[in-house]
Formats: C-alpha cells, sequence, structure tokens
C-alpha cells in the first residue's frame, strides 16, 4: 500500500503516540491527568498519587510531551501537565474510522432458524 506524505506522517504521529501511551508507567500518568480535566495536574501531585521518583516522572512526562500528548504550563512555581484531549482524539479517530467497514457484506449466520 502506497500513502501520501501527509498520510505517511499521519500514521507515523499516531504509531509515537501509541507507543508512548503503550508503557504502564506513562498510561497510568497519563489516566491521571485524563481524570484532572483540561487544567491538568501539578507534577507534584502526579509524583505523590503515582508514588514515582522525580526523575523517572520527569522522563516519562518528557517522552508524552515530545508527541503531543501533555503539555506543561508553569504557574509561579508550580508546573502543571495538561493532557492534550485533541491528540488523544486523533489517536481515537484513527483506530475507529473504518471500523466494521469488511462487516457490511457477509450472510447472517443462522438466518434459517
Amino acid at each position: 500500500m502506497t500513502l501520501g506524505k501527509d498520510s505517511d506522517n499521519r500514521l507515523v504521529q499516531i504509531a509515537e503516540r501509541i507507543a508512548e501511551l503503550g508503557h504502564p508507567t506513562r498510561l497510568l500518568i497519563f489516566k491521571h491527568l485524563v481524570r484532572a480535566g483540561h487544567n491538568g495536574s501539578p507534577v507534584g501531585a502526579i509524583q505523590e498519587e503515582l508514588q514515582i521518583p522525580g526523575s523517572t516522572l520527569s522522563h516519562h512526562i518528557a517522552k508524552m510531551v515530545k508527541v503531543g500528548l501533555v503539555k506543561q504550563v508553569r504557574e509561579s512555581r508550580t508546573l502543571y501537565c495538561q493532557p492534550q484531549f485533541d491528540s488523544l482524539s486523533e489517536v481515537i479517530a484513527y483506530l475507529q474510522e473504518e471500523c466494521c467497514i469488511n462487516e457490511c457484506c457477509r450472510p447472517e449466520e443462522n438466518s434459517s432458524q
């Protein structure tokens, strides 16, 4: 299958996001942020709730920032992590865009009963 440049870029971007969410610690962090909502959560609160060492947490957050799943915003002395719901929606839309497309022409099973 040959794709255009835009399709190739989109595929790579989606794959990178899925890969980052495929790590158990990052998935827990992201789920914490989703529960927090659009305003996100202070890094300290994430660390406290999930019991992750600071350097490890920074490493995982940086990976999610790099692929656009998380944005960091500083307010005074507090660093907030905000989930990027648009990025998550793009991943979900990609996975669902052809859902059941090949199912339409299959005859029903046990239709003679």
